[in-house]
């Protein structure tokens, strides 16, 4: 979302992503009319704190061949949907700055912004999402890899990555809603067209899902698909032109479990995530899990970055 311009590196993308007490690395390689093929999915324990795991993996993983990409935590942005300026295209950040002093909690003229599309039909009226986050955050993140030694060529968010997934199960013309169960909460997204239209914080965690007895469980998925069938007729009100196809569900406990549960009270086909559908990873059999690929989620949407 934020790149930079840099020397050549190995093919593909190596995503750094720190997740609770770990960091998570993906590899991916998107060759044009190919799927993409992930060469490494792993994880790495925190041991003392982010900047050493971040140099010993530069050393061990040799990151500064890759162009790396990284997310920021969910408390470090702010993703605001807002009406698109009338201006032309190379004018529309400095356009939405005023417009979202209202709606951020930290000084906006000094934030680094940026403006992602979201599809429009006939004469409705243009959105985009607005992606704001303070300038030091942005500066922190940078420092951390600079003084790895690692080249930082992108910051993104995890609606994005998550986007980037998505966008690979989607049917012709259909929107796809895909729902991410991780240890800090979920993540529903919305996309068509390769673009993301809707995106939502749930207050559902695969963690509380997963160690909850059958009594609690039940009542858990019932109320959470209650929370995404509200949010997809909404969503059917006010994109009317978007006909979304199916529901995927990524979970890190018990993915198969929680997508049948939640299927018994949701309208729309439902199935459990499935990256060998999409993606090539021959070399990583562990990946074949529902859960693990729910795990190493954001690492590999980061590094489905096409593009520079």
């Amino acid at each position: 979302m934020w790149p930079k311009f840099a020397a050549k590196f190995d093919e593909g993308w190596m995503a750094v992503v720190r997740q609770a007490g770990r960091l998570d690395l993906a590899h991916v390689i998107r060759a044009p009319g190919q799927r993409p093929e992930i060469r490494l999915c792993d994880s790495f324990r925190i041991e003392k704190d982010e900047a050493d795991a971040l140099s010993r993996l530069a050393q061990s993983r040799s990151l500064k061949r890759f162009r790396c990409a990284t997310l920021l935590d969910e408390s470090d942005y702010r993703l605001v949907q807002i009406d698109a300026p009338s201006v032309p295209v190379e004018e529309r950040v400095q356009a939405l700055r005023w417009r979202l002093k209202d709606a951020i909690d930290f000084p906006v003229d000094t934030a680094a912004l940026a403006v992602v599309d979201i599809p429009n039909e006939g004469a409705r009226q243009a959105n985009v999402f607005a992606v704001a986050s303070p300038a030091g955050i942005v500066g922190e993140r940078m420092k951390l890899f600079r003084d790895a030694k690692v080249s930082l060529e992108a910051i993104d968010i995890p609606e994005m990555a998550v986007r980037n997934v998505a966008v690979l199960f989607e049917e012709d013309n259909r929107g796809l809603a895909f729902l991410a169960l991780l240890e800090g909460g979920g993540l529903l997204t919305i996309t068509f067209r390769g673009e993301l239209v809707l995106s939502r914080r749930i207050d559902a965690s695969a963690k509380a899902l997963g160690v909850a007895d059958e009594e609690r469980r039940k009542p858990m998925l019932e109320r959470l698909a209650l929370e995404l069938q509200r949010t997809l007729d909404n969503f059917d009100r006010q994109y009317g032109f978007i006909s979304v196809s199916r529901l995927v569900v990524a979970s890190e406990h018990d993915c198969a479990g929680t997508t049948a549960g939640l299927a018994e009270n949701l309208y729309l086909p439902l199935h459990a995530v499935d990256l060998a559908q999409v993606a090539d990873f021959t070399a990583l059999p562990e990946l074949r899990s529902p859960e693990r690929q729910a795990q190493s989620l954001l690492a590999i949407g980061a590094a489905l970055r096409s593009g520079v």
